[in-house]
């Protein structure tokens, strides 16, 4: 069980997925989605949220490769913690997200979302698996 308040992030070029654990439980819900392109904007945005929610650390999902390297997107993802982190004075940990967006949209298929809907729904889903999946470990 974790105490204090966490944001969970999974973030994308055009849209980032936030979700935030319930305080004095071990459950992660999601808490909505940044649509910008703008890694900047996007690190202002997460930022303003996580100083709102009141969290003490801030997850950012790490993607990466299936044999546990680091791939592009990992040096973007590390920008980007580094950026919210400066921004918010909240410290960041990147923590692995493989196969979250994928069991994101299985979950979604199974529960009969599709097509936009499902587009809206992926990546706040996304965040809350990699939160939770950050609060599982700490256990």
């Amino acid at each position: 069980m974790i105490k204090e308040k966490l944001l969970g992030v999974d973030f994308g070029d055009a849209r980032t997925g936030l979700a935030v654990n319930v305080p004095g439980t071990s459950m992660a819900v999601g808490a909505g989605c940044i649509k910008s392109g703008n890694l900047r904007k996007t690190a202002e945005e997460t930022a303003r949220i996580a100083k709102e929610q009141g969290a003490v650390k801030i997850i950012v999902g790490n993607p990466l490769n299936m044999n546990g390297t680091a791939g592009p997107r990992t040096e973007r993802c590390q920008a980007f913690a580094a950026l919210v982190s400066e921004l918010s004075g909240i410290p960041t940990e990147l923590f692995d997200e493989r196969l979250t967006t994928v069991s994101a949209h299985q979950f979604l298929s199974a529960s009969g979302v599709s097509g936009k809907k499902r587009k809206e729904n992926v990546d706040e889903l996304s965040a809350t698996l990699i939160l939770q999946n950050y609060m599982d470990r700490q256990k």
